[in-house]
Order: C-alpha cells, then sequence, then structure tokens
C-alpha cells in the first residue's frame, strides 16, 4: 500500500503541506519588531508557539466534536495564550445551541468562578479585525458562583441549553458555539473545581474522524497557529481600548473608543471584571513602583510577555492578590517591577526581560483601579518607599515561592 491507493489520499497531504506552510509562516512572528531582539525573547517567542501548537489539535480535533463534549484546558503553566491572567484558570467546552448539556462536579474554593455561554464571532466595522479563533466570540449568558445552587459539601450541577432549570442554568442560542469556565484565586489554599461536562442523551461512542473532518481540522490548527503569531501583541496594540503601547510605563488614563463589538467596557462587565494593561519597558538598571489605594474589591496583578502570555508563575512571583500581598501604613499598595529581587514583599520579577505588560484585573465590579507609577533606579528604590514597607530575606523570598509552587500545581493537579 502506497500514497494515491486510496481516494482521500492526495486531499489530506494536501491539507498537511498547507499546514506546514501555515507553521513555517508562523515562525517568523518570532522575529516582529515588537520583539525585542535579544535571545531571551527571541526564545520565549518561540516558547509561545510551540506551547499552543502542542494545543492546536485538540481545539481543533480532539475537543470539537459539540455532540460529544469535552472541557479542554485552554492555558496551563505550560500553555500561555491571550492576556491570560496567572491566577485565573481557562477551561473551554466547544457546543452547539440545539444539544443540551450537564455540568456536574465540585465547586471548590476558588474566589471566583463563572461559567459563561459564547455565542457567534461577529461582524467587525470597516478598517478593524476580531482576534483570531477560539477568540472574539459575543458573551450570551453568565452564570457566577454566588448565583448558583450548591450543596453543603460543593457539589453542584449546571445544564447548559433546553428548558429552563432554575439558577443552575444557562441558556443557549443557534449561535452559541463553546463554554468558557475561569476561575481565580487568591489565597494559596484555596483549591480548583473538579467538574465534567457531557450531552444530555449522549449513549453511543464518538465516530472516527473521516477524512474531511480530519482535513477540516487541519486547516483550523494551521489558521490557529498562523494567526495567533499574526495578532499578538499586534491586535492589542491596535485595537484594544486598553493597551497603549505608545506611552510605557503608565496605565492608560482614558480608553481608546474603537468600537469593538466583542471587547469593550460593557462586555467586560458582563464577564464580571473591569481590565487594565500597562505595557512596559525597563532598562538593566531601571524598576518601575506601582501604587494604588488598597480596596475590599478582589484585584488581580499578572506580568506578561511581549506576545500577552503571563510570565512564569508557577516559579517566579509574577503575578499577585490581596490575598498575597501587603499594604503599606498610609493605606496604599506598592508593587515593585524590577528584573531582581530588591527585597520588598511586593516584587514583580520581570524573568529578565526589558519589555513586557502588566494586566489588572478588578473582579465582581465595573470600576478598575487607578494606579500611579514611577520610574526608579533599582539602587534607589527604598528611597521611593516607605519606612515600613514589608520587606523579605532570600529565606522568607523562598518560603514564598515554594507555597506559590504548591499551590499552582494543586490547581492543575500536576
Amino acid at each position: 500500500m502506497a500514497f494515491g491507493d486510496c481516494n482521500d489520499d492526495a486531499d489530506l497531504r494536501a491539507a498537511w503541506k498547507d499546514f506546514c506552510g501555515k507553521l513555517e509562516a508562523a515562525g517568523e512572528g518570532i522575529f516582529k519588531d515588537h520583539n525585542p531582539a535579544n535571545g531571551l525573547q527571541r526564545a520565549d517567542a518561540l516558547r509561545f508557539l510551540t506551547q499552543n501548537l502542542g494545543q492546536a489539535f485538540d481545539l481543533a480535533l480532539e475537543t470539537k466534536n459539540t455532540k460529544f463534549p469535552v472541557i479542554h484546558e485552554f492555558c496551563t503553566p505550560f500553555c500561555k495564550l491571550g492576556g491570560d491572567n496567572a491566577d485565573y484558570t481557562y477551561q473551554q467546552a466547544w457546543i452547539d445551541g440545539e444539544s443540551v448539556y450537564r455540568i456536574t462536579g465540585n465547586r471548590g474554593t476558588a474566589r471566583f468562578f463563572n461559567i459563561a455561554v459564547q455565542g457567534p464571532r461577529p461582524e467587525h466595522p470597516p478598517g478593524r479585525r476580531g482576534l483570531h479563533d477560539p477568540f472574539g466570540d459575543t458573551p450570551e449568558a453568565n452564570l457566577l458562583a454566588q448565583d448558583m445552587e450548591i450543596g453543603w459539601d460543593g457539589s453542584f450541577e449546571v445544564y447548559i441549553g433546553g428548558p429552563e432549570r432554575g439558577s443552575n442554568w444557562l441558556p443557549t442560542t443557534p449561535g452559541s458555539r463553546k463554554l468558557f469556565i475561569r476561575q481565580g484565586f487568591d489565597d494559596w489554599s484555596e483549591l480548583p473545581a473538579q467538574m465534567r461536562i457531557e450531552r444530555v442523551g449522549m449513549a453511543e461512542p464518538r465516530p472516527m474522524p473521516d477524512p474531511a473532518e480530519m482535513i477540516a481540522a487541519t486547516q483550523w490548527a494551521g489558521t490557529f497557529v498562523e494567526e495567533l503569531m499574526q495578532d499578538w501583541p499586534d491586535w492589542s496594540y491596535e485595537f484594544s481600548e486598553n493597551v497603549d503601547i505608545e506611552r510605557p510605563n503608565r496605565f492608560p488614563s482614558e480608553r481608546r473608543d474603537l468600537d469593538d463589538p466583542v471587547y469593550n467596557e460593557a462586555l467586560d462587565a458582563v464577564r464580571g471584571r473591569a481590565i487594565d494593561n500597562m505595557c512596559w519597558k525597563l532598562a538593566p538598571d531601571e524598576a518601575l513602583v506601582i501604587t494604588f489605594d488598597a480596596t475590599d474589591t478582589f484585584w488581580m496583578l499578572t506580568n506578561m510577555g511581549v506576545f500577552m502570555s503571563s510570565m512564569d508563575y508557577l516559579y517566579r512571583p509574577v503575578s499577585y492578590t490581596p490575598a498575597r500581598s501587603t499594604t503599606d501604613s498610609d493605606g496604599k499598595v506598592r508593587m515593585v517591577l524590577a528584573h531582581s529581587d530588591p527585597g520588598f514583599h511586593n516584587w514583580i520579577d520581570t524573568q529578565g526581560f526589558e519589555r513586557g505588560n502588566i494586566t489588572a484585573r478588578n473582579n465582581f465590579v465595573t470600576d478598575g483601579l487607578v494606579f500611579n507609577t514611577q520610574l526608579v533606579k533599582h539602587a534607589e528604590i527604598a528611597d521611593h518607599m516607605p519606612e515600613d514597607s514589608a520587606r523579605v530575606t532570600p529565606d522568607e523570598r523562598s518560603e514564598q515561592l515554594r507555597a506559590r509552587f504548591h499551590s499552582v500545581t494543586r490547581r492543575y493537579l500536576i
């Protein structure tokens, strides 16, 4: 048996060659102008591509059949995409608007838990484009943990689609195409939800992929890897309301009015958050002090690389939440973004990068935080901090990192 003996051989070969061509083209994005020309950040760009290459066919094929749904771990410590928050977990499941689905499991103890139904990818105004698939869906329905009925032991059951079933139900429309599940963690002790999804009435095995399905999946996966290298970070710099690369080291005071039908302030509120971003750029001898008022809200800060993917939150202090940060006696929270440990508790590691992004999320509210930033010399950081600002010893920092490692591995069961 050889090539040509099967009627589908030519189409399958053509699909694979097309995928390989798109993958080769995607690799050129490593060297784009937005990515600094140093080995560390060039290598990180290639890592960004390889991590997402690893999930391309999970999204395009293995979990794509909406009659046999699977909850897919969209971002992990080893796969980053889409401005992922280091202290969220992200999961998705492809669905359709005609089936009824059931999610069952245990709620866990994450401070934020959300299941959302996502609808069609809308048309965009002339002169702008949407983010690559699987982003760009229109939020249709949203369910937060505080609105759910949950058993005394944390058990829950949620229905998606079909007739209304009380508080633990999400409606669908003919255009519904995806579930997006987020959990947000504050204290290191919090545990993730454990859950599974099934289509109601699912009684037969999933059919084996035929050549047509395999070809379609290969085309989707090729477009995915090609466009993710095109869109990150370029799409955010061109089209995001709250990302301003022209003014680094400060959070934009105003949003740009770019008329995006999916990513806008109103729909951020539907998603249960307010979000802001700061592009940063530091010389080797510089640091950035980020100051904001302490608040009772559930805020989060994540340091990201150029490609808008979270930095190494498994091993490094690149993210903070209220439970894991300290407040100075004047009621201010001060974060120190620096290339090496400054000895202050609230250190945000740059992992040696000269450029990146910090994203701030404020959960359960519609207003973001107000930030003040000050660019300083690393050797002079202490001159710009209150005397009582919390410091840590090397041993205490090691213990912080150990607690981080243990908590994150528990979130992902690794």
